[in-house]
């Protein structure tokens, strides 16, 4: 028989609803907004020397709000340059959104934005067959890899856009948080339909390696409050199970049995500490800096 269980992904609605509710019960954004205070700075020190013009590729950026803070600090490093601001995002609703926070943000008169409505495939595709190479100072990639067929070959793309002082930023879910653990035992139980898949920064790091790349490791501890998860017929825990485990309605689609261990294993030590009367789920993220 096949199973009920669906993708998150193939209900965009339910999968906004869903990441909304996440990053609202995590330190997602504010753990990215401390690196990019205190860390950026340092790494993109060197990026526009002697350049008329700043080329940045966002790779999945979302509604821009980390993009807009990372454009804010290479301002702050090149004062009065232009910057070329270029975003790669599948979503029509993500690109409007990011939009609108343009228009309400000031000092962005020096920034020229692009959106590319397409995912990172298509436009690597694009480029190629119009035979574009364009050289960018400063590539990022935020909790996107996830959504790559081939993340090798993705990797090798982007990399090979660098110029010669630019820097090409990675975050992702790191190799030592709950994602890790949860993802490691039951992945293979969710419904990815080729839609979505797991990638850390342990596997992350074996790429790299593997294809001789020169990288600096970050890591940035993180956590998501999960307490509603395991409140029986509630709402919002019920959205974050579908946000962990990638299902759409997993706590009503999931086998009883599949759905017992991963409520068990969600608050075991590998994945959660308890603090306050709250589950906290190891949201720990890695940041990988990749040198041209």
């Amino acid at each position: 028989m096949a199973s009920p269980m669906r993708s998150l992904l193939t209900d965009p609605d339910r999968y906004l609803q869903s990441f909304r509710l996440f990053l609202k019960n995590s330190t997602e954004h504010q753990c990215m907004q401390e690196f990019v205070e205190r860390q950026l700075p340092a790494l993109i020190a060197s990026i526009g020397n002697g350049k008329p013009a700043i080329n940045i590729l966002s790779v999945g950026g979302g509604a821009g709000e980390i993009d807009l803070l990372i454009l804010s600090k290479v301002q702050a490093k090149y004062p009065g340059i232009t910057i070329n601001n270029d975003v790669i995002e599948p979503s029509a609703d993500q690109i409007l959104k990011y939009k609108d926070r343009v228009a309400k943000t000031s000092n962005l008169e020096k920034v020229k934005f692009t959106w590319h409505e397409e995912t990172a495939y298509e436009y690597e595709s694009r480029m190629t067959a119009e035979k574009k190479s364009k050289k960018w100072d400063f590539i990022h990639m935020i909790q996107m890899l996830y959504y790559v067929k081939d993340v090798p070959a993705t990797i090798q793309y982007f990399h090979s856009l660098l110029d010669a002082q630019a820097k090409l930023l990675i975050i992702l879910v790191s190799g030592m948080s709950g994602w890790e653990t949860l993802w490691k035992k039951y992945g293979s139980s969710f419904p990815l339909d080729d839609l979505c898949s797991y990638i850390s920064s342990t596997n992350l790091k074996r790429i790299l390696d593997a294809a001789g790349l020169k990288y600096q490791l970050y890591e940035l501890p993180s956590y998501m409050d999960i307490t509603s998860c395991f409140i029986e017929g509630n709402k919002d825990g019920e959205l974050l199970l579908d946000f962990l485990t990638e299902t759409r309605e997993f706590s009503k689609t999931a086998p009883p049995e599949l759905k017992r261990q991963v409520m068990e294993e969600l608050r075991k030590p590998e994945c959660s500490e308890k603090r306050d009367g709250k589950v906290l789920f190891n949201n720990n993220l890695s940041v990988i800096v990749i040198e041209p």
